[in-house]
């Protein structure tokens, strides 16, 4: 029997309705849950300290899917756990280390720390178009350095600088994660150069808030976080590993052949969205889910587009494909 494989995606620093804080485990656990796979980019599952990972959730770095479903890498289930090199600036601070044995401890990982020889600088900027940027170096030298060890996974650990104004106001007022940029900028960057899973974590970013502020409900898991770390070591812990030689087959891999759906947030078209419509998968929207460019935004006709109102609705969509039925016999016209 074939089984059910889909992609989940939430952009980051687009100012997603659901999951453009810190994750949207509801709605990742209930797609999960009618799926035998499904592919999740590290945005729509970590929650700072929480990372509530289902179990047949593959947790697989954003452009890395946008590769993968343009056919240039499959993707082999990892079949004990990953060896995850843990990268972090100098000087090594105590947060670090307790982040590091947190992982050994918490999850059993296999974590070996590196302290990088050159700073990685990030710095968040808020885009006049309302998305989360940002400016960044340290890159290719964080990539030379690494090339010298052996891991699986790749956790940074590095700090995110950011206006004291900007990081005020999104704790009081919400709206674009205003570190989510950059680290998906950065993650895109390092990704294309290693070819490892990879995801990062920022410190030095801690806001006591807490005890001071009562946030909104979708930015509850930063506000009583400490390091924004353990939803990263428990998302590479099992991660996917890019199998570049995309002849190879096996039960252990996945390839785009193996799609079933593609599932997005309204208002976003890009490199994941046109390839999946060119293999055409069907391609859900969720309407509920809008971003900062959703007003008037307008899909390409042809392409595969289908419409659900909420993520309830597209479980019912998705739960329809998996017993072999169109969706549309199930309701009245």
């Amino acid at each position: 029997m074939h089984e059910l494989n889909g992609i989940m995606i939430i952009p980051t620093g687009l100012d997603c309705a659901l999951g453009g804080d810190a994750a949207y485990m509801p709605g990742v656990k209930l797609i999960s849950n009618c799926a035998n796979n499904l592919i999740i980019n590290p945005n729509a599952v970590n929650a700072s300290d929480i990372n509530e990972l289902p179990s047949n959730a593959l947790y697989v770095e954003g452009s890395t899917i946008d590769r993968f479903l343009e056919g240039k890498l499959n993707l082999r289930k990892t079949k004990t756990f990953n060896k995850i090199l843990m990268a972090v600036n100098s000087p090594v601070g105590n947060i670090e280390q307790n982040c590091k044995n947190a992982a050994i401890w918490g999850l059993g990982a296999d974590v070996e720390m590196v302290e990088l020889k050159t700073p990685l600088v990030m710095k968040a900027e808020i885009n006049a178009d309302g998305t989360a940027g940002g400016t960044y170096s340290g890159v290719s030298e964080l990539v030379k350095q690494l090339s010298n060890y052996e891991y699986d996974a790749l956790a940074i650990q590095t700090k995110i600088d950011i206006d004291p104004d900007t990081e005020n106001h999104y704790w009081k007022h919400g709206g674009v994660n205003p570190w989510g940029g950059i680290e998906a900028i950065v993650s895109k960057d390092i990704s294309q150069r290693l070819n490892k899973p990879l995801a990062h974590g920022p410190t030095g970013n801690v806001r006591i808030v807490a005890n001071e502020l009562i946030v909104e409900k979708t930015m509850a898991p930063e506000a009583i976080s400490i390091s924004f770390m353990f939803c990263v070591f428990k998302g590479l812990h099992k991660a996917p590993r890019l199998e570049l030689d995309i002849t190879k087959t096996g039960n252990q891999i996945l390839s785009r052949k193996d799609i079933d759906f593609f599932l997005t947030p309204h208002g976003c078209w890009g490199r994941p969205h046109e390839a999946a419509s060119n293999l055409g998968i069907p391609i859900i929207v969720v309407e509920e889910n809008t971003t900062c460019f959703s007003n008037g935004f307008t899909y390409p006709e042809n392409k595969h587009i289908i419409n659900a109102r909420n993520y309830l609705e597209a479980a019912g969509i998705i739960s329809s494909m998996s017993a072999g039925i169109d969706y549309k016999t199930v309701v009245l016209d």
